[in-house]
């Protein structure tokens, strides 16, 4: 089972890269302000799975730049996601805000809908 996982997930890296979005195109100094903006997010995610193939696409489609964290590979991070978050799942936006307070997301189409909404858009 863990070598169909593991040769899944290379296929999915795969077509990842084949099919890679192209970014959308800012005025520099609007991306500098966007980056500022999301420099208090980070993501938890796996390398190969689907659902966070799918929030990295966005990110990409998007031109967001969000620090990538790997919850499989760091320890650290699946440390801070289970501690923080309450459970070991991903994708998991983690979003400091400017109070101190800490939210953890869950579900990439809800992480989806909250930067476009939050970042993108606005």
């Amino acid at each position: 089972m863990s070598f169909i996982r593991w040769f899944l997930g290379r296929i999915i890296l795969l077509f990842n890269f084949i099919f890679s979005p192209r970014r959308l195109k800012r005025e520099p100094e609007l991306q500098r302000a966007l980056d500022l903006r999301t420099a208090n997010l980070s993501l938890y995610q796996y390398e190969a799975c689907p659902f966070c193939v799918k929030v990295r696409r966005s990110l990409r489609r998007n031109s967001l730049n969000i620090e990538l964290r790997d919850a499989k590979k760091v320890e650290l991070h699946r440390n801070e996601l289970l501690e923080g978050g309450g459970r070991l799942k991903v994708p998991c936006l983690r979003i400091d805000e400017t109070d101190g307070e800490v939210r953890w997301m869950y579900e990439s189409s809800d992480i989806i809908h909250y930067l476009e909404q939050t970042y993108v858009t606005a």
